[in-house]
């Protein structure tokens, strides 16, 4: 009896082993699951899987193509504790959390892999009338009115397009060019509820829970610090507002840094979700939502936060 729970200890005391023990320990994952949420190669981890299916710590079973693991057998409640004790100590244990939840909701998510198909043959068949354009305008009908910050605006083409709609939207940008051409254009074409303001999008010259959404649309990739650009869009909302991020998936073009003054080279769902949740929101998703057909093929992540 003591020759076994040594072994099981043995076993269960690597750090890889011991995280993959506390990741089935909640939820069946494939390896594939494994690889996404702790970031290794398929090798190391089957290898951590083959050692703890000998010493009875784990199981698995088919399930389709699929082979599920799941923690059973030895795991008893007291190794558990040491566990989670143990990784509580790492910096992996909230970032392994994280991950599980993003890989179970991926896994669920089966209607947002239908209509990724179904965006990418839109437009390709022509069909008269149908355009992006039409589908934007019906949509933003159904929007409520609402106040709206656009931070990092630009020059605020989809802050007019909002403008039709909402409220009040305001338009925030650190470009004294950008904000004087788009207060011109707004001017132009009669919106009297668009208003561009100057300033930063990590401290936005705006007031305490006076917004009902605060867009960030490919602009917290320019931010020097996005956790305060986060914060700050958690400070201006009023409660059950909402952040709605629309940004790039992590890439290794460098070249965006110059050529489009990038700052950061996108961010991966489990960063745009701890950005959140770390700000204080609720309810958080991500998904992606876009795809470039054209190299770098860059993918554009859809995250939304509301303020409890």
């Amino acid at each position: 009896m003591m020759s076994r729970i040594l072994s099981s200890l043995r076993a269960a005391s690597d750090p890889t082993r011991a995280r993959i023990l506390l990741l089935l320990a909640d939820e069946d994952l494939t390896v594939a699951e494994l690889q996404e949420i702790l970031g290794m190669g398929q090798s190391r981890i089957s290898a951590s899987l083959g050692l703890l299916k000998r010493e009875g710590l784990v199981r698995d079973r088919r399930v389709g193509k699929n082979r599920f693991y799941s923690a059973l057998g030895r795991l008893s409640p007291s190794l558990l504790i040491l566990l989670e004790e143990a990784v509580a100590e790492t910096p992996d244990a909230s970032r392994d959390r994280a991950a599980l939840d993003l890989a179970l909701a991926r896994r669920k998510d089966r209607a947002a892999a239908y209509f990724d198909q179904l965006a990418g043959k839109f437009g390709r068949t022509y069909v008269p009338g149908r355009s992006w354009q039409a589908l934007a305008h019906a949509l933003l009908n159904l929007l409520p009115p609402m106040t709206i910050a656009d931070l990092g605006a630009g020059e605020g083409t989809l802050s007019q397009l909002l403008a039709r709609q909402a409220q009040t939207v305001i338009a925030v940008d650190n470009s004294p060019k950008m904000v004087e051409f788009g207060a011109a254009l707004a001017r132009e074409n009669g919106f009297h509820n668009l208003e561009y303001r100057l300033g930063d999008i990590e401290a936005p010259p705006l007031a305490p829970s006076s917004v009902d959404l605060a867009l960030f649309s490919q602009s917290l990739h320019h931010a020097a610090a996005p956790h305060r650009a986060i914060e700050s869009a958690f400070r201006i909302l009023k409660p059950g507002g909402r952040a709605l991020i629309l940004d790039l998936a992590a890439h290794s073009y460098e070249q965006a840094r110059e050529r489009f003054a990038h700052v950061w080279l996108g961010f991966s769902e489990i960063e745009l979700r701890t950005l959140l949740s770390d700000a204080g929101f609720a309810a958080v998703e991500t998904r992606a939502v876009a795809r470039e057909r054209s190299a770098p093929h860059f993918q554009t992540l859809l995250a939304i936060g509301t303020k409890p």
